[in-house]
């Protein structure tokens, strides 16, 4: 009986909350605000002409004025910071309002958001050959929103699929 009991309390321990998908999108919010904070740092820097200092290594001249770090012009970092600002809104809309739609849009969106990250990185270590510490930080920051977006993608489709919705 004593063993009964402990298991249960274990299991009531182990499982997550009923709004986990909630909480869970909140640090998807929150990462996404740090995604932008640090790639809207480097547009700003960009379109100023500075190098930002770097913290860790001696690469962010090299990483950031390199031909890779635009497209057509436009700075890899003002893309950046307008994909992690789409994924902040999607996420406080579906705060808000609960649309489900809009929060497995914002999940499936991390799987550009890393393949891009990835591609970046890549460039980094075997192309330029130096490392940027905000371009890893952003790296970080895409690889924590796919992380948290595997967990609220399948736990919005296991809620939705329990209640019919979502044919995703």
């Amino acid at each position: 009986m004593l063993l009964w009991r402990r298991h249960n309390q274990l299991q009531a321990l182990l499982m997550l909350p009923s709004n986990s998908s909630i909480k869970l999108a909140w640090v998807f919010a929150v990462l996404a605000v740090i995604g932008f904070l640090d790639a809207t740092y480097l547009t700003t820097e960009h379109f100023l002409g500075t190098i930002p200092p770097c913290v860790v290594s001696d690469g962010c001249g090299a990483v950031l004025t390199s031909k890779w770090s635009t497209i057509a012009g436009t700075p890899i970092a003002l893309m950046g910071a307008l994909f992690y600002l789409f994924l902040l809104v999607l996420t406080l809309v579906y705060l808000r309002t609960g649309n489900k739609k809009l929060m497995l849009i914002a999940t499936l969106g991390t799987i550009v958001n890393i393949t891009v990250s990835a591609f970046l990185v890549s460039l980094q270590l075997f192309v330029i050959k130096q490392i940027c510490f905000y371009c890893m930080v952003s790296a970080g920051v895409s690889t924590a929103l796919f992380i948290v977006g595997i967990f609220i993608f399948f736990g919005l489709r296991a809620k939705s699929s329990d209640q019919g919705n979502l044919p995703l």
